[in-house]
């Protein structure tokens, strides 16, 4: 089994920040990596509704042989992987806003984060506010629009910047010295951002936890595949221009395909 590949889905190209991480670090792995665009944002649906996606792309994953299946979501992930887990036999990752490092570290006792609406109001996450909020703040904001913008290959434009300076302004008001991104798509915000933000405001993401706990699942389980050569498959089934963008910046050798799915 350590020759199957490592699946990876998320509601649409976000997860490719997840995925460049897990790439990194086990150069050696073959990859299916499935963007769900025709139905992003999942942020914006039902419970229900984003379980019933999830299945649909494990199913799909599982069919073409992955031995290890990587929410790359935050929504799905805080919505459906406890039903994932419990449903098929296979490992699987999942990713949350890093608030444990935002909250441990913070020198102001304040820390932002900009999630979308289905990982900010799910249960998994609440729970995991509750752990911090008696000692420090958390101020949630809703990045309304921004899966949106990422997903029509808007990265940069001014009307995304500012947008962006009406989420994280009022978050800067009031003294965050962490911005915890809660959404994948989100690290592809990061420059923008950055020229937002002053320098004591640190911006972290789930992306380099995720992939250590991937190689450490598949050490356990002994999956680890470390003499093969990296085989990289992606597949949208939406248009393929914002997930071609991405992945012409951010992977050396890769194969994009249409999936009507």
């Amino acid at each position: 089994m350590e020759k199957q590949p490592i699946g990876v889905f998320d509601s649409g190209v976000g997860g490719t920040s997840i995925l460049s991480e897990i790439v990194k670090l086990l150069p050696n792995e073959d990859y299916l990596y499935l963007a769900d665009s025709k139905n992003a944002p999942y942020g914006q649906k039902s419970v229900q509704e984003i379980k019933d996606l999830c299945h649909k792309n494990v199913k799909w994953l599982l069919a073409h042989g992955a031995k290890i299946i990587v929410v790359a979501c935050n929504t799905a992930t805080t919505n459906a992987i406890e039903e994932l887990r419990q449903t098929y036999n296979v490992p699987f990752i999942g990713i949350e806003p890093a608030i444990k490092p935002a909250a441990l570290n913070t020198q102001t006792n304040t820390i932002g984060i900009l999630a979308t609406k289905g990982t900010l109001n799910s249960a998994l996450f609440c729970k995991k506010v509750d752990l911090y909020s008696s000692k420090i703040r958390i101020i949630e904001v809703v990045g309304k629009g921004l899966v949106e913008a990422i997903e029509s290959g808007d990265l940069s434009s001014d009307a995304l910047k500012l947008k962006l300076e009406g989420f994280v302004k009022p978050m800067l008001a009031q003294k965050i010295d962490y911005l915890v991104l809660g959404c994948s798509h989100y690290p592809y915000l990061i420059p923008l951002l950055k020229s937002i933000v002053p320098l004591g405001v640190k911006i972290i993401d789930s992306g380099e936890a995720v992939a250590k706990q991937t190689k450490s699942v598949l050490q356990n389980k002994q999956l680890l595949n470390a003499q093969g050569r990296s085989d990289l498959k992606l597949y949208s089934n939406s248009s393929l221009n914002a997930l071609n963008q991405i992945c012409e910046r951010t992977f050396n050798d890769f194969d994009v395909q249409f999936l009507d799915f």
